[in-house]
């Protein structure tokens, strides 16, 4: 009998575990929040239920047949609906105590700062006074964050003046999210570091990548990140290890950085967590000898974990972003008919302006001819036309 992977969530990264599941010949069963969702569109097992609700999770593990373990596409699983499957005996993967640190910025910092790991200088803000106190001391700009549910850009605002979050505070103060404030680093670039744990031991990486951002949202992974300095390098590897072990963490986790130079010496911050695939590891379905999507699966079940390594000197992958076309058919012909090797991954969602509706990705030994086939791809399945391929 195969194992079963039961999974909260039915957006695109359920989706895209779906074909590693198959891959391996696991059972992957996914609670969607509708008939329609991303993954449910290709999930023979989709059961429709939301995410904190008790006795929708409890179905989910049900099956049949029961699950062996349960695992998220997503953050937003209360805690005491985590505890209840624990208790059910479905193993939790990450455990709830781990996945409290990707799903609350409050508990990942104090805990960051306790392990004495590289971070922006930060503060809970309760008030407009504690921000207006935080502003002086680093230099007038900060960044206000929302300690629960932000996402691509969403629950961060960068700020001058502390009277900008007042409806935040307001928010806070009726028992919404808590606000903490970061200082705004001047960094040179923004990195990510990819890696899965098993249960029993072992770890394994995938080679550091530069993400680039735009309104929030990451836009473009280039993988490896180029004229990335081998201490930099060394640096962002042991500080993702040190969290994944120190935090007890099971499957896949990403960690954003960002690239500092403090004081003449190059080094890291870390930005944000999260405790499952993640958009800057997309570039390994098609880049990687293991994609994140299998490697969480094996991570989660305790089976050995796949090699990491690179396909080629350079991958690049781009989210393809919505809100100019109504469908794909006309530019996904132009996209394969232009370019053969370039990969195309798409979401099975409705088209709005700033959605990722799918991705993608190029590999090979030039960067600059990588960069541009990418973005070029990208720009005509969102609708924008571009100049006659001159190879053609």
């Amino acid at each position: 009998m195969a194992l079963v992977v039961a999974m909260v969530g039915g957006g695109q990264l359920a989706r895209l575990t779906a074909p590693a599941a198959l891959t391996i010949g696991v059972r992957l069963r996914a609670l969607v929040e509708s008939a329609t969702s991303s993954a449910a569109q290709v999930l023979v097992d989709a059961h429709v239920g939301a995410p904190d609700s008790a006795a929708d999770v409890a179905r989910l593990l049900e099956g049949p047949p029961r699950a062996d373990v349960l695992t998220f596409e997503h953050e937003n699983v209360p805690p005491e609906v985590l505890d209840a499957v624990a208790r059910s005996g479905v193993a939790v993967r990450p455990s709830p105590e781990a996945l409290s640190h990707a799903q609350d910025k409050l508990v990942m910092r104090r805990r960051l700062a306790a392990l004495g790991v590289p971070m922006p200088r930060w503060a809970p803000v309760t008030d407009e006074g504690d921000l207006a106190t935080f502003l002086v001391e680093v230099g007038g700009t900060a960044v206000v964050k929302t300690a629960r549910g932000g996402y691509d850009g969403k629950g961060v605002r960068v700020v001058t003046e502390a009277h900008q979050v007042t409806d935040w505070l307001a928010s806070a103060a009726a028992g919404g999210p808590q606000l903490l404030v970061e200082e705004f680093v001047a960094f040179k670039r923004e990195l990510a570091v990819m890696l899965a744990r098993r249960p029993s031991g072992g770890i394994r990486c995938w080679p550091v990548v530069e993400t680039l951002q735009v309104d929030g949202m990451c836009a473009e992974v280039v993988a490896p990140a180029p004229r990335l300095d081998p201490t930099v390098n060394e640096a962002a590897i042991d500080i993702a290890v040190r969290l994944a072990e120190e935090l007890d963490v099971t499957g896949v986790m990403a960690v954003e950085m960002f690239e500092v130079d403090r004081d003449g010496q190059p080094g890291v911050v870390v930005n944000e967590l999260a405790m499952r695939t993640h958009n800057s590891g997309h570039w390994t379905i098609d880049g990687a000898a293991t994609s994140q999507f299998e490697q969480h699966l094996r991570a989660i079940l305790d089976l050995p974990l796949g090699e990491p390594s690179a396909r080629a000197p350079w991958t690049v992958m781009h989210n393809v972003l919505g809100g100019h076309v109504g469908g794909f058919s006309t530019a996904l012909a132009q996209v394969l008919a232009r370019d053969p090797g370039v990969r195309v991954h798409i979401y099975g969602k409705e088209p709005r302006r700033g959605r990722k509706l799918g991705h993608v990705c190029v590999y090979g030994e030039d960067l600059a001819e990588l960069l541009v086939r990418a973005r070029s791809a990208a720009a005509i399945l969102e609708g924008h036309r571009l100049p006659a391929d001159p190879r053609s």
